[in-house]
């Protein structure tokens, strides 16, 4: 909820305005109270709808208090129980994923967990540019030929209703996945999906890998029953909790609830770095401290999401299964290559995607839709993404197809993208097209586009009230002599940061600049200490300055309100306050 203006700041230096985080007061002062934590903190949850008697396991979250039992779950005994037959009987079982980072590791869940066991297992990542997403006939059969008597799709397969007929009397099939659902599911012997329909498990925003992480819990119990573990060790399922993590946060899933207890534990047991290809993968992303959601985010996700978007697909999986740390590190530096590879290919297709989004702007349309024949669809999710952020508003990328445009588009808050394209599909506007709330894909001829156009800004108008460019949420306005070490560890509290639990956002207010310069070989880091009436100076960073105006204001030392994440950094041993910054307005 948005309350009124922040220190009256309409316009800031990036354009945007600040407004109130809004929170119940009396809720802020009871959480505070109970728990024993500052105000400022009871306040923060107050305003994410965390309530009292929910206070205490979102700041302290445990799988013991949010883990519900796998069962509520429809289809999930029924994939279990066949699961556990496979392993009983040794059968061979392929596992079909996804080319993104919850495909992956979705897959690598299931593959690791049923090779513990004892099972063959066959990994299988389609490829994005000849077979395009989910499960298609040929690979299917090509599985079954190699003597899979067991498919397994992960992070796919609910739409797949034709592609998945091809096995029949071939090979069982157990469908686990996450996306929106329409009509009946495929018939195949389980489809495990929160979000189908007829499942009222309430999981609607478990990712796929949380999804595959139940599975195999569900499938353990199956075989501790049937007295399979009675000469074998169970496998530890808590320690493919880093994999649940990464695909949490990378699909952007909300950290509430259950989610927050799977990344909460998640990023502690990718802190041991006993997975091979994660912990070479944290190495060459340069990670210096232990993991968070923002290196998920930042460092790992697009290198693994890189070989699927603009080179081999099962790059990302091929690594989370590699056993051997040199190895290992020769698939983390080919994926980080690749990613730099990705980034030039994004750089070309994003300033012509954002002057025909500005057009498009100029003329009103409520959802931004641009394409062009030439541009690679690997990247187009990302474009989507960078002009979803740019102009608030839904954004749909399409790129070169075969006779076709293929197309990815983000959302925001509220418009629900997902659904919207499974109608477009089901009006015979596109070939193919699912997805969730906030991200989906498509395809279509490419004379259809207008019409798909039409469609989108019908059925997901603008809320009139929203911004050209997102509000600036703040939290609290602190002095420069408030902004310590201790206020940063209290928030740090609050973490993991991510959607549905933005990290705290503060205001230190009309401050002066006392010194600022550009840091590092390219310039585009700008350090500034800073300083209120009769304070102590603050340090704060403003990383990708380039020459925005917040950069040009710090080095002409202007007075200034700042906005920006108070945090506890760690440098050779020693531990102090840092405020990165993320806005900036001009004292008047």
């Amino acid at each position: 909820m948005s309350g009124g203006p922040v220190l009256s700041v309409a316009r800031s230096l990036a354009g945007r305005s600040w407004v109130w985080r809004v929170g119940e007061d009396r809720q802020a002062f009871a959480i505070a109270e109970r728990l024993g934590v500052p105000e400022i903190v009871g306040r923060v949850l107050a305003a994410r709808d965390v309530g009292i008697d929910e206070a205490a396991d979102f700041l302290a979250p445990t799988l013991r208090a949010l883990l519900p039992d796998p069962a509520v779950l429809i289809d999930m005994e029924a994939a279990a129980c066949r699961l556990a037959d496979a392993v009983r009987r040794g059968e061979t079982v392929a596992v079909f994923g996804d080319y993104d980072v919850d495909g992956a590791c979705s897959a690598a869940i299931l593959t690791l967990f049923l090779r513990g066991l004892g099972c063959p297992v066959l990994p299988y990542v389609p490829d994005r540019m000849a077979e395009g997403y989910g499960p298609n006939a040929p690979a299917l059969l090509a599985l079954a030929a190699r003597g899979a008597t067991l498919v397994v799709c992960v992070d796919c397969g609910t739409a797949a209703h034709e592609a998945l007929a091809a096995l029949h009397g071939r090979a069982d099939v157990v469908v686990i996945d996450h996306h929106k659902a329409e009509g009946l599911p495929p018939a195949v012997l389980a489809t495990v999906n929160p979000n189908r329909l007829d499942c009222g498990s309430g999981l609607h925003h478990l990712c796929a890998a949380g999804v595959a992480f139940m599975a195999a819990i569900a499938t353990q119990r199956v075989l501790r029953r049937a007295g399979f573990f009675a000469v074998r060790p169970a496998p530890d399922l808590m320690g493919m909790l880093d994999l649940v993590a990464l695909a949490t946060v990378c699909d952007v899933m909300p950290l509430a609830g259950l989610n927050r207890a799977l990344v909460a534990q998640g990023l502690r047991v990718m802190a041991r770095r006993a997975r091979p290809g994660l912990a070479a993968l944290m190495d060459v992303a340069q990670t210096r401290e232990g993991p968070t959601a923002m290196t998920c985010g930042f460092g790992l996700g697009p290198r693994i999401n890189a070989g699927g978007r603009i080179s081999e697909s099962d790059l990302g999986l091929r690594l989370l299964l590699c056993e051997d740390p040199v190895d290992a590190r020769l698939l983390a530096e080919r994926l980080d290559a690749v990613n730099r590879q990705r980034q030039t290919v994004e750089a070309g297709v994003l300033q012509a995607a954002m002057d025909a989004a500005e057009a498009q702007m100029q003329e009103g349309r409520p959802v931004l839709l641009v394409h062009n024949a030439t541009w690679h669809p690997g990247v187009v999710g990302i474009v989507a993404g960078r002009l979803r952020e740019k102009y608030n508003r839904v954004a749909c990328v399409g790129g070169m197809g075969e006779g076709s445009i293929k197309g990815s588009g983000r959302s925001v808050p509220g418009r629900d993208l997902g659904a919207a394209v499974i109608a477009a599909r089901q009006m015979g506007l596109l070939a193919t097209g699912g997805g969730h709330a906030m991200a989906a894909g498509f395809s279509l001829a490419p004379e259809r586009v207008g019409a798909f156009h039409d469609f989108l800004c019908a059925r997901l108008p603008v809320d009139t009230a929203a911004p050209d460019r997102p509000h600036l949420h703040v939290d609290a306005i602190v002095s420069p002599a408030g902004a310590t070490l201790a206020l940063a560890q209290q928030l740090e509290r609050l973490a993991p940061f991510g959607a549905g639990n933005d990290e705290p956002l503060l205001v230190l207010p009309d401050v002066r600049v006392l010194k600022a310069d550009r840091l590092g070989n390219d310039g585009n880091t700008i350090r500034a200490f800073v300083e209120g009436e009769g304070g102590p100076r603050v340090k704060t960073l403003l990383f990708r300055a380039g020459d925005s105006a917040l950069g040009q204001a710090l080095l002409g030392r202007e007075r200034l309100h700042l906005a920006g994440y108070l945090r506890a950094e760690h440098f050779r041993g020693n531990v102090s306050a840092g405020f990165i910054l993320a806005d900036g307005a001009a004292v008047k």
